[in-house]
């Protein structure tokens, strides 16, 4: 089977599309028209990073850019893993079914999808499932030399998959510790915004990795660093870009004009779905008040500023964790404000945000003993990684232009910002 797989790999990939990180990125013909389709063509007009592009100017790549570096890293990856045995599992149909999916793993995604994950929307990994086994997709899909249910299951790990050792094999590296997924994202959003933080070396990693039936990949002593670095570079741009102050209030302004749109009964979460970016703005401006005027501001670059901002404390978390729980702090917070300065605050003029929880993954094994990573690294513990997230994860208020100099200018005002205990209903 090594040899078939080899040739799988190796041949007949005959159409460059260049790529401004990785150079000329080859697709097969099958591939190539999954590549041109009208499904993933869509990605070509949704930003990566939303609204990021307002701080880091050069930050307009897209999420179809991104599913291509994906899959360029994911081919790299997997001829890798041949060569070191998995071969011994890996079978052609499988194979092309992985190179789909890494392909078309965020073919469900909409703008701003990753800051709408606490409203009631459907998972874009489900939407993804969704679209790869509609006949358009599947049919494309199929030509390649895939299965497209298979396709579908690699990217949803809800999708019954009645424990294929195949799936789960690949389920496992296109979404881990060291997979082509983050490490595109990460070298790629680090290009495009201009800074250090994020570049991988993708070539030390790969050489490095290897492959196992259950654990999907292990790492061997001299790779570590690798992981360790690659930690504390989802650290850091999460604290210089992804959670930037700016970027923060962009999102928190949309998010907040499409909780409205759904709560009120403006907006159909299905009218979401298989909007670009130009469609999202469209749709939001024609809502009504504050929905349109915050997408629009956005639209306009006219973001709120911060007013205040506080320490992740869990007390704080567990009273604004959930949208509706913020939205009704929000209402005693304008209430507070508004009859300290006798100053009008209207709903949408005050946003209390706070960044969706994350992870950082570390269940990758060390090939040598069969230790997990932070059993073996010298710096990240697990209580060392466990402190990333809440060392940047703020909670902030941002408020409407209009009333950001009265607040400002006023000590009343400032003393209520100030002192949370005196507005925040703690849980």
């Amino acid at each position: 089977m090594q040899r078939d797989v080899r040739v799988l790999l190796d041949q007949g990939y005959g159409e460059p599309i260049r790529c401004n990180v990785w150079g000329h990125i080859y697709l097969s013909p099958p591939l190539g028209e999954l590549y041109r389709s009208r499904p993933f063509q869509r990605l070509q007009r949704i930003k990566q990073l939303g609204p990021t592009f307002l701080v880091y100017p050069g930050a307009t790549h897209t999420r179809a850019a991104h599913s291509l570096g994906v899959y360029h890293l994911a081919r790299r990856l997997i001829r890798a893993l041949v060569d070191r045995g998995a071969d011994a599992w890996v079978s052609p149909t499988g194979l092309m079914s992985f190179l789909c999916a890494a392909l078309l793993h965020d073919l469900g995604h909409f703008p701003y999808t990753h800051s709408l994950k606490e409203l009631p929307l459907s998972r874009h990994e489900e939407l993804s499932a969704t679209i790869i086994l509609q006949d358009e997709v599947k049919y494309l899909v199929g030509r390649t030399g895939a299965d497209p249910y298979m396709t579908a299951a690699i990217i949803d790990d809800e999708l019954p998959c009645q424990e294929n050792r195949e799936v789960l094999f690949y389920r496992k590296l296109l979404s881990g510790v060291l997979d082509p997924d983050k490490l595109d994202y990460l070298t790629r959003d680090a290009h495009s915004c201009g800074v250090p933080y994020g570049i991988q070396d993708v070539d030390f990693i790969i050489h490095h990795l290897w492959p196992h039936p259950q654990h999907g990949l292990m790492i061997d002593e001299r790779g570590i660093s690798s992981v360790e670095a690659l930690l504390f570079s989802k650290y850091l741009m999460y604290r210089a870009v992804y959670w930037q102050r700016d970027v923060r209030s962009a999102t928190a302004m949309i998010k907040k004009a499409i909780f409205l749109a759904l709560k009120e009964g403006l907006l159909q979460k299905e009218a979401l779905y298989n909007l670009d970016d130009q469609g999202l703005i469209a749709l939001g401006k024609k809502l009504p008040a504050p929905v349109s005027a915050l997408v629009t501001m956005v639209e306009e670059g006219k973001l709120y500023p911060q007013i205040a901002e506080y320490p992740p404390e869990p007390t704080y978390l567990a009273t604004l964790s959930a949208l509706e729980q913020r939205e009704s702090q929000e209402e005693v917070l304008r209430q507070k404000l508004q009859e300290r300065s006798g100053i009008p605050f209207t709903k949408g003029d005050l946003i209390i945000d706070i960044p969706e929880e994350i992870s950082f993954e570390t269940n990758l094994f060390i090939r040598e003993d069969s230790r997990e990573f932070p059993e073996r690294s010298t710096v990240f513990s697990r209580e060392v990684i466990q402190s990333f997230t809440a060392s940047i994860r703020h909670i902030r208020v941002f408020v409407h232009p209009d009333r950001f100099s009265a607040i400002q200018g006023s000590p009343k005002l400032r003393d209520v910002l100030q002192n949370p205990l005196d507005w925040l209903h703690l849980s």
